[in-house]
Order: structure tokens, then C-alpha cells, then sequence
């Protein structure tokens, strides 16, 4: 629902101005001087400003100044009489959207406020789409070649077409925002907003607040009207971060929503009904959590649409050296360094290790060991100690590489290694070593090829 606030010192002309716009289904606040008008703006998600060019405390030229330096976006529509034109020409140079001569009809009203909502929310989506730009949330930049992320990225392109509810599973730290985002930047909703919330970190209180919104006064510090996550969300996409965390009465206020699409802000009694797409993501089994009693199994049902489990980075062992790549040419450029090495015996320990925070984890450590090793190469000592402790080594495989090696040679004397000890181990009988390795015999023999290791027996 678009909000409009009118600004007149004649309290008559307000009730009439208000009822005009009531019927037009905007929100319509109305301020009697400059002062309370200022303050409005100030607490206030608004969508355009009338106000008329003369009042005692303060003129309509300096109220539209003081309103710019609070935000400079919103469209002030000018009211003056007909005597003033001079007036309303030098505020359409300071910033004004448009004015209106008295006295006007109420089509020209309707006509002038609906343009300055439509500019404003064009400039909005404007901004919008230049801040996404700078971040780019396609499939490429979720790294994964292994099996089970290439099935989560299925999943990600035939969820993004639709309206589907989603509820994306995983270990903390294995990316589930980032996959909501993906879906969203994939979505007809692309253009959108995408506004997230993590629901453990609010109290019960402040979540359906900050969800829902609420009316001046409907509690203690409410000092204005604030719009809640689902009105700034309309038409584009909700995530719902952590939802196991949300209480047993809020989730059957959600459930409403989801079922209705419509709520009320806390403290209001006017319905708002709103077009949004909810992505859902929890830590936790949500199935297990019904079965406790801990979560409505409505609300899990609604939720469960579309689930998208995200795997954890100890089950993901393939995309292990892409994401070192990755993430050693993000800090290297960070730091200033063309490049960045590993030396093998930190790259070691790294594919040794278990990774129970998973990709964050990894992206702190190699963000730490860059800054550590100056830009250099990356030794054991840069890496977390925890990581040096609980990393389960395989000397006979990765000990005496070659120093001076780029992290690709390095992936492929290993591979190269690791192929022939199953050589070895099965009597050079080639079937059977491709059954050790989980790989095809054909592509063993690619591999035997490539790196010449029958020559080498």
C-alpha cells in the first residue's frame, strides 16, 4: 500500500484532500505544519508529499528543501494559488516533482500524485538494480562442479520460473542465502526487492514488527508508522532466514499470510494485502522439529513446497580446489596481489580437514591466511590452528611435491598419485582400479594417458 502525506494549514482542506486519495486505496497521513510534517518524513515510509506553497511557520519552498536533505528521492507535489506561480516554478528548479494550481479538480490530483508514485518507484527500482549489479548472484558464482550441488543447481533453475514457496536446508555456513538469492536474480521477480530477516535474532516482539510493520503508537517507542518486511517486499521476495527460530504463535500469523496473502501492521486494523514470494531457510531438520512438537506441521507444510537441501562441505570433496581458487583470487586482489600460492602442505590440510563450518569456514580461513602470508604464498602456519590440529594427513600421497607449483599442478600431481597407488593396490587391473577410484575405466584411461603412468610401472 502507497503511503501519501498532505501538509496544509487549513485542517478542512486536509479531511477533504484525504478522502480524495482514501478512495484512490493510499495511505494517506495528513500533518497541519511544516514541523509535524518534517517529523513524518523522518519516521515515515513515504511515497509522495503534498504540500501547499504558503503556511505561517514555515513556506513550501524551504519545507521542500528540508524534505530533499532527508530524502532526496521522494516527490513533493506543490499546491499554490494562482497569484504564486512564480513560486511553484522556483521549487520545481530546487527539486519539486510537479505542482497543482488552486483551486484544482480531484482527477487532477489523483492524475499528478499517481505519476510522482509511479517516478518514485522507477527511481527506486533504479537504484535497486544498480546495487545488484555490483553483486551478481548467478549460478557461476555459487561454486560447485560435484554431484550434489549440480543437483542443487537443477533444482535452483526449475524453482527460480515459478511462484513456489522454498525451503532450503543446510549445515550453517554452506550458503543458503546465497542460494535464495540465486533464485530470486533468476525469477521473473528479478527487478524486485529482495528482503531478508533472520528470525533468531529478534525477539518474539520485534520479529512481527519488523515483519508486518506498525502503526504510530501501537507500543511503547512506535513513534511512527514503519512499514514491515512484507510491505517492502511486495512483488518481489521474502527470506526468511532461520525460521525453526520463530515462535508457536507467530508462525500461525505467518501461516495466515501465506495462506491469505494479507495482514494487518501490529496496532492497525486496516488489511494489506501484498504479492510476495517467500524462501524459507533453516540449520535444522524441520521434520524432526514437528515431530518434538517445536514446529506446526501446517507451517512446515506450507513452507516445504519446494525443498532444496544444501549438502555439506565434507560431502563436497570435488569442489574443495575450486573453492581455494576461488576465494585465494578474491582476497589476493583485496591485498593488492597479482597472485596468491599455496604451498602443498597447507593445501594438504586443507583437503584433510573437516570443515564443520563449511564454506564460510573455508572462505575466514584462506581471507586470514592471505593476510597472514602478506600476499606471498600460503604456508600451515598462516592457516587457523584448529585446522592444523584436526586435519587427517596422508603422507604417502601428498608428502615431497614439487615446490613452485601452481594450485592446478598441484590438483593434478595429486590426482596423478592418487591414481597410482589404485594401480598398484589392484594389480594394475584396470576395471578394478577404476572401481577404487569411483570413476569410469574409460576415463581411468584417459587419465592413465594424460599423465603417462604405465610407463612409469
Amino acid at each position: 500500500m502507497k503511503t501519501v502525506l498532505i501538509v496544509d494549514d487549513e485542517r478542512n482542506f486536509l479531511v477533504i484532500l484525504k478522502a480524495v486519495l482514501d478512495e484512490e486505496g493510499y495511505e494517506v497521513l495528513t500533518a497541519p505544519d511544516p514541523f509535524t510534517a518534517l517529523d513524518i518524513v523522518q519516521h515515515t515510509d513515504l511515497d509522495a508529499v503534498v504540500t501547499d506553497m504558503k503556511m505561517p511557520q514555515m513556506d513550501g519552498i524551504t519545507l521542500l528543501e528540508r524534505i530533499k536533505q532527508i530524502n532526496s528521492d521522494l516527490p513533493v507535489i506543490m499546491m499554490t494559488a494562482y497569484g504564486t506561480i512564480e513560486k511553484a516554478v522556483e521549487a520545481m528548479k530546487k527539486g519539486a516533482f510537479d505542482y497543482i494550481t488552486k483551486p484544482f479538480s480531484n482527477e487532477e490530483l489523483k492524475v499528478t500524485v499517481r505519476k510522482a508514485i509511479d517516478m518514485y518507484l522507477l527511481v527506486k527500482e533504479n537504484r535497486h538494480l544498480n546495487r545488484v549489479l555490483q553483486v551478481q548472484y548467478q549460478f557461476g558464482n555459487i561454486i560447485g562442479k560435484s554431484k550434489p550441488m549440480q543437483e542443487v543447481f537443477d533444482l535452483i533453475r526449475k524453482v527460480a520460473k515459478t511462484k513456489a514457496t522454498v525451503l532450503i536446508t543446510g549445515e550453517s555456513g554452506t550458503g543458503k542465502e546465497l542460494v535464495a538469492k540465486a533464485i530470486h536474480y533468476n525469477s521473473p521477480r528479478r527487478e524486485k526487492p529482495f528482503i531478508s530477516v533472520n528470525c533468531a535474532a529478534l525477539t518474539e516482539t520485534l520479529l512481527e514488527s519488523e515483519l508486518f510493520g506498525h502503526e504510530k503508537g501501537s507500543f511503547t517507542g512506535a513513534i511512527a508508522l514503519r512499514k514491515g518486511r512484507f510491505e517492502l517486499a511486495d512483488e518481489g521476495t521474502l527470506f526468511l532466514d532461520e525460521v525453526s527460530e520463530m515462535s508457536p504463535s507467530l508462525q500461525v500469523k505467518l501461516l495466515r499470510v501465506l495462506q491469505e496473502r494479507e495482514f494487518e501492521r501490529v496496532g492497525g486494523t486496516k488489511t494489506i494485502k501484498i504479492n510476495v514470494r517467500i524462501i524459507a531457510a533453516s540449520n535444522r531438520d524441520l521434520r524432526e522439529e514437528v515431530e518434538s512438537g517445536r514446529f506446526r506441521e501446517d507451517f512446515f507444510y506450507r513452507l516445504n513446497v519446494v525443498h532444496i537441501h544444501l549438502p555439506p562441505l565434507r560431502k563436497r570433496g570435488d569442489d574443495i580446489p575450486l573453492l581455494v581458487a576461488h576465494f585465494l583470487r578474491k582476497y589476493a586482489k583485496e591485498v593488492g596481489a597479482k597472485e596468491v600460492k599455496i604451498s602443498p602442505e597447507a593445501l594438504n590440510l586443507i583437503y584433510n580437514y573437516s570443515w564443520p563450518g563449511n564454506v564460510r569456514e573455508l572462505e575466514n580461513a584462506i581471507e586470514r591466511a592471505v593476510i597472514l602470508s602478506s600476499g606471498q604464498e600460503i604456508k600451515p602456519e598462516h592457516l587457523p590452528e584448529d585446522l592444523r590440529k584436526n586435519s587427517h594427513i596422508y603422507p604417502d600421497i601428498f608428502q615431497h611435491l614439487p615446490s613452485n607449483l601452481t594450485l592446478p599442478q598441484i590438483l593434478e600431481e595429486i590426482e596423478a598419485r592418487l591414481i597410482r597407488q589404485a594401480l598398484v593396490q589392484a594389480d594394475y587391473v584396470q576395471s578394478k582400479a577404476a572401481r577404487l577410484l569411483g570413476i569410469t575405466k574409460s576415463l581411468l584411461q584417459y587419465k592413465i594417458k594424460k599423465y603417462n603412468l604405465l610407463s612409469s610401472k
